[in-house]
């Protein structure tokens, strides 16, 4: 039988009553505690900031003191406490009276982020894992294969002794230029909950948690502790927290961590509509809500909103608790239920289970499912006369161009990067594939790009981002003896981002003056000896293509691959893997075709306050005008043209999807979708099938097409087909009417969808919905302050 992939959204109706997730062995135990160790729970220990040793950890004698800078503890004798895991991003308060222990958090989204180096073996380095980015995961569509990356990565989770991982993170792209885009997975929630749900729920296979960040709209690292996201109620609910909400519901994560910015003027941390009523009441959350690192200004109102675990934890905090339960303008039954919280989650912990760790992962077998879910999210971009996969005969070499060729990227900076104990490159993985590659030009790129980095400043920070080095000039001789010699031309074009800053317009989304003269020469002298040029994208974001790509014959979108990179690639360049992986995000022609780029990141407010690098910037406001009207929502139903659409990718082999069948041609309860794909090519290959849904005229506006479901089909040979089944529901159909306060699908005819991209839509058929069903009631909850002038369709 065939699996049926069934995406509904349950039609909970909303209940006054919070949900709270304390077990009465947790609240005993909270019973038992001093009213200043309930504060302890609440408040986390500090943490210790990776980089070079300060002045005062000379003092510092502690065995287990970890090399950085130490931020004030939350309580002083926080400093002495050895860590468990070096490098870790924060730890709870232990109460050993009570046998609670201390638990431990670590980064990151991308792989596990601590200390090389442990103390008690100073001998010994250990490394983890470094997987391929969110965004190339997001890209395989395949909720099975993400769900076996995170079995993988939570073993390593538990190997290191670690209770908490902070990730996944599942922000929508809603601006290529966000700098942690990599870490996220779409700008899709239909896309991004899914994914995220498969890797929480084979993490949490472990017996350890997630932590399912940044919740909500953290959109932009620009003054990304300081901003007031102006977003509508409906934009709100249908985009930026509709992911969230499968997330939660699908996997129950462990944790989920509130974000830096303000919503309508109130700081995520703070907002009791956010992390009781909407988390907590509407979802059925059942678990802890922690703040992201030194987030939010009040840490009352954090304690009000349900906000139940500061971290790292200042005694800022700790004291401002504690003053204010004293002085009662903070019930102590508010620290009771957070405490619990935190209690319960402590019970569910490895370390208090005392579950053996060995900080001996495996390494080895961790870094081939690496390799293989990199080669899954590869995209296809562009595939001239069959360029790819390359065959070379009479083992003629392959000219291999661009820095990033030999100094690849494997992730992201900051939060998500990771220690990993090597990188793979493409020059190293085409050899290992068994190609040949020229000797001279793998001697005068080392040579150049050993010598250019050895000219750049030290980062300052552990998250700062040094310039990639500029491309090498490449003189007509040595072009002309390539062109000549080599069999094929790879060039390599390298983007990096992360943690505090965004990404910008010029030499960045765009290729640099070095880049394009590269490309272009390269294709004029290897074109004219009729010899096949391929460029790889080792990015972690949307850049601008369509102003070259008519030069090269193939286009590889490798994104950001982990530490396998360069074999990843070379799997799929060689032809033993075919590339299957979809576009999750929409590449748009110019970066000004963006719906949101006239207002990203927004407006300081404060302009002549900002001197140099803030970590916490300054004040300053986004307004999301663009409304419900994200990535292809917006250009297709505004008719815009991109470069390269959402859901989109090529094959080295051909699909056909017929015939679409519905049970029924009227919903009641719902209705099944099933559609017949056919590898109708000469390889084996894997096809993605996308259901878009289009609504009926309504008084609210509707974007033109929106994704209701998706799967990825098995391994198919030439010839061989396989059914695909969806449920949809009324439920799938609503849209979030304000005025209402209500999900609501509108009665009329709908049209499904189905492709294998957003603008290749191979099989069509409607239905009807008789009469207009309400599938949830909820409150008016996050009001803007003031009207958003959002987009709206022409009628």
């Amino acid at each position: 039988m065939k699996p049926l992939y069934i995406l509904t959204a349950l039609a909970l109706l909303y209940s006054g009553q919070t949900i709270l997730a304390q077990s009465p062995k947790a609240k005993q135990l909270v019973g038992q505690m001093t009213l200043e160790q309930k504060v302890e729970l609440v408040v986390g220990m500090g943490m210790r900031l990776p980089g070079p040793t300060a002045a005062s950890d000379k003092k510092d004698t502690a065995k287990h003191a970890t090399p950085g800078f130490q931020l004030p503890p939350s309580l002083p004798q926080d400093a002495s406490i050895p860590e468990k895991v070096p490098g870790a991003a924060g730890r709870t308060h232990a109460i050993p009276s009570l046998g609670l222990p201390s638990l431990t958090l670590s980064d990151g989204p991308a792989g596990v982020r601590i200390n090389p180096i442990l103390p008690d073996h100073p001998n010994q380095t250990y490394y983890a894992t470094a997987w391929p980015v969110g965004t190339l995961l997001a890209s395989s569509w395949d909720t099975s294969l993400v769900q076996s990356v995170g079995k993988a990565f939570g073993r390593e989770i538990q190997q290191y002794g670690i209770d908490v991982i902070l990730g996944p993170a599942m922000n929508i792209q809603r601006n290529p230029l966000g700098g942690r885009n990599f870490e996220y997975y779409s700008e899709d929630p239909l896309v991004s909950g899914h994914i995220a749900a498969a890797m929480v729920r084979g993490v949490q296979q472990n017996g350890v948690g997630t932590s399912i960040k940044h919740f909500v709209a953290n959109n932009q690292e620009t003054n990304r502790n300081s901003v007031n996201t102006i977003v509508s109620e409906r934009a709100l609910r249908e985009i930026y927290l509709k992911g969230f909400e499968i997330a939660v519901k699908e996997a129950q994560p462990w944790t989920v961590m509130s974000s830096y910015n303000l919503i309508n003027g109130t700081y995520t941390s703070e907002s009791h509509d956010l992390l009781t009523d909407i988390l907590r009441n509407e979802w059925g959350f059942k678990g802890l809500v922690m703040t992201d690192w030194f987030g939010g200004k009040d840490a009352v109102a954090q304690m009000k909103a349900g906000n139940d675990l500061l971290m790292p934890g200042t005694i800022l905090q700790y004291n401002a608790i504690l003053t204010a339960v004293k002085n009662g303008t903070l019930s102590e039954d508010v620290i009771n239920r957070n405490a619990a919280r935190v209690v319960d989650l402590i019970f569910e912990s490895p370390t208090y289970k005392k579950i053996p760790y060995t900080d001996k992962p495996d390494l080895k077998a961790n870094a081939q499912i690496s390799r293989k879910a990199a080669t899954e999210g590869m995209v296809l971009l562009q595939n001239n006369n069959n360029a790819l996969p390359l065959t070379i005969k009479n083992n003629k070499q392959i000219a291999l161009f661009g820095n990033t060729s030999y100094d690849i990227i494997a992730g992201g900076t900051g939060s998500g990067d990771v220690n990993k104990a090597y990188t793979i490159s493409l020059d190293k993985g085409l050899l290992n594939a068994g190609y040949s590659i020229d000797k001279n030009l793998i001697e005068a790129y080392t040579t150049y790009i050993a010598e250019e980095k050895a000219k750049q400043p030290k980062p300052r920070f552990f998250f700062e981002l040094v310039p990639r080095v500029k491309e090498m000039n490449l003189e007509e001789p040595l072009l002309q003896t390539e062109a000549q010699n080599a069999a094929a031309a790879i060039i390599t074009i390298g983007r990096n981002a992360g943690e505090g800053a965004d990404r910008k317009v010029e030499n960045d989304f765009t290729l640099s003056t070095e880049e394009k003269s590269m490309i272009q020469k390269v294709c004029e002298a290897f074109h004219a000896q009729n010899k096949k040029v391929i460029v790889v994208l080792n990015i972690g974001g949307v850049i601008e293509t369509d102003s070259w790509r008519s030069w090269p014959d193939a286009i590889l979108l490798a994104w950001q691959p982990g530490l396998e990179a360069g074999n990843a690639i070379a799997d799929v360049v060689s032809g033993k893997v075919n590339p299957s992986g979809k576009l999750a995000v929409t590449f748009p022609i110019r970066y000004e075709d963006e719906p949101s780029a006239k207002n990203f990141p927004g407006k300081e407010l404060e302009p002549n306050e900002h001197k140099g690098f803030s970590l916490f910037g300054v004040p300053a406001e986004v307004i999301y005008e663009e409304g419900i009207y994200v990535g292809y929502r917006y250009f297709t139903t505004f008719h815009v043209n991109t470069a390269y659409p959402f859901g989109y990718g090529l094959s080295y082999t051909q699909f056909n999807m017929k015939p679409l069948q519905l049970s029924a041609n009227v919903m009641k309860q719902n209705i099944v979708v099933k559609v017949t794909v056919t590898n109708t090519g000469k390889v084996a290959g894997k096809e993605v099938v996308q259901l878009y849904v289009s609504a009926p005229h309504s008084k609210i506006g509707k974007p033109a097409e929106e994704l209701k479901a998706f799967a990825k089909t098995p391994l198919l040979q030439p010839g061989q087909s396989t059914t695909i089944s969806f449920a949809l529901t009324p439920a799938d159909l609503a849209s979030f009417v304000t005025d209402q306060a209500a999900w609501i699908a509108d009665a009329g005819n709908y049209t499904i969808k189905v492709g294998n991209s957003s603008a290749n839509i191979l099989q069509t058929a409607t239905f009807q919905l008789p009469q207009q069903v309400i599938t949830e009631k909820v409150k008016n909850l996050m009001v803007p302050q003031q009207p958003i002038h959002e987009l709206q369709p022409a009628d």
